[in-house]
């Protein structure tokens, strides 16, 4: 009971964590991701929620669609990996979650990306540590 708690605990901390880091990262860069103000919380954990379902799913196929092309360029076509996740959630919540131009939105990418990195290893892990 305790490990299911523990994992339901480190998925909701995980999901504020990346809703955090993408309104951050929609602060920085407003004029690449723009995430509607009318509920901006919700909208956000919205595209949040979506980032990880897709992460969860499409990412993997993008990743093995996308090895030579990532191989050739020694990992530096990841990030744009990372951007068609960012554009397929902008496409599905419509005018709510926009992302305007490329380089930017790959800025961005590689912020949320190093940010996710960050928080999975400062504080996920611990958690994860308890279980052991």
């Amino acid at each position: 009971m305790k490990k299911t708690i523990r994992k339901l605990m480190s998925l909701i901390i995980k999901l504020l964590g990346y809703s955090l880091i993408l309104m951050l990262t929609s602060l920085l860069f407003r004029n690449t991701i723009y995430i509607d103000n009318s509920n901006y919380g919700l909208w956000c954990f919205l595209a949040t929620l979506l980032i990880f379902l897709l992460n969860i799913t499409v990412k993997p196929f993008l990743v093995w669609l996308t090895i030579p092309i990532t191989g050739v360029t020694l990992g530096l076509f990841y990030p744009f990996i990372n951007l068609i996740i960012l554009k397929l959630v902008s496409f599905i919540l419509g005018n709510h979650f926009t992302i305007y131009g490329i380089w930017y939105a790959v800025c961005a990418s590689i912020l949320i990306s190093v940010l996710n990195v960050m928080l999975d290893e400062i504080i996920l892990k611990k958690i994860e540590r308890k279980d052991a």
